[in-house]
C-alpha cells in the first residue's frame, strides 16, 4: 500500500465511524418516541434492474439498507458479504427482510455497474441508484452522511460514508442500525428481531 494514502485511509475510517455515531444519535432523535411514523423522506430512485422504487419498498416489510459505492475498496464488499451471510444463516426468516445497497456515488454507479457489482456478491440484495441530485435529497432524508474526497496525486476520488446497515420496520420505522464490524451473533439477532417487526 502507498505510505502516502495511509493517513487518508485512516482519516477516512474515523471520519466513517464518526458519522455512524452521529447517524444512530439522529435517527434514534427523529424516532424517539416508538411508532411515530416512517423514518426518512419520500423519493423516487431506480433499481439495479431498471425498475422505479419509492419509499413505499421500506414500508412493505422490514428492510436493512446499507449506503454505500462499488468503488469502495473495503468497507463496502465486507459488508455486502456479511449482509448475505447473515441473512442465509437466518435460513427462511430471511423472507421476511427485504435487503438493500443504495449508492452513494451516482455519477459511476449506473443500475449496470451496481447490477453486476451486488450480483457477484448476494441474490437477494437489491442495489439502488438514481439521478444525483435525487439521490442526495434521498441521503439527506435518511441522516446519510456521504462526501467526495479527492484521491491525493490523481484524478479520481473516492467516498466517505456512513457505514452502518440501517434497519426499519415493516411501517418503515426505525429500528437500529447493524455496526460496520458488528460481532456477527449479535447482528444476526438484529436481523432477527427485525423479521418479527
Amino acid at each position: 500500500m502507498n505510505r502516502r494514502l495511509l493517513p487518508l485511509l485512516i482519516a477516512a475510517t474515523l471520519l466513517v465511524v464518526a458519522a455512524a455515531g452521529w447517524v444512530t444519535f439522529e435517527a434514534s432523535r427523529k424516532s424517539a418516541g416508538g411508532a411515530q411514523g416512517a423514518f426518512g423522506s419520500a423519493f423516487r430512485l431506480t433499481t439495479m434492474n431498471g425498475e422505479p422504487i419509492t419509499e413505499a419498498a421500506f414500508r412493505q416489510k422490514p428492510s436493512a439498507i446499507f449506503f454505500g459505492f462499488t468503488h469502495c475498496p473495503e468497507i463496502c464488499p465486507t459488508t455486502l458479504f456479511e449482509l448475505d451471510g447473515w441473512l442465509k444463516k437466518l435460513g427462511p426468516e430471511a423472507d421476511g427482510v427485504n435487503a438493500y445497497f443504495v449508492t452513494v456515488d451516482p455519477e459511476r454507479d449506473d443500475a449496470a455497474t451496481l447490477k453486476a457489482y451486488v450480483g457477484n456478491v448476494s441474490d437477494r440484495i437489491v442495489g439502488v441508484t438514481g439521478e444525483p441530485d435525487k439521490l442526495a435529497a434521498m441521503l439527506k432524508g435518511y441522516s446519510v452522511y456521504a462526501r467526495k474526497v479527492p484521491v491525493e496525486g490523481g484524478d479520481g476520488y473516492t467516498m466517505d460514508h456512513t457505514a452502518s446497515i440501517y434497519l426499519l420496520d415493516s411501517k418503515g420505522g426505525f429500528f437500529g442500525t447493524i455496526a460496520y464490524g458488528e460481532n456477527p451473533d449479535t447482528a444476526v439477532e438484529k436481523l432477527q428481531r427485525l423479521a418479527k417487526s
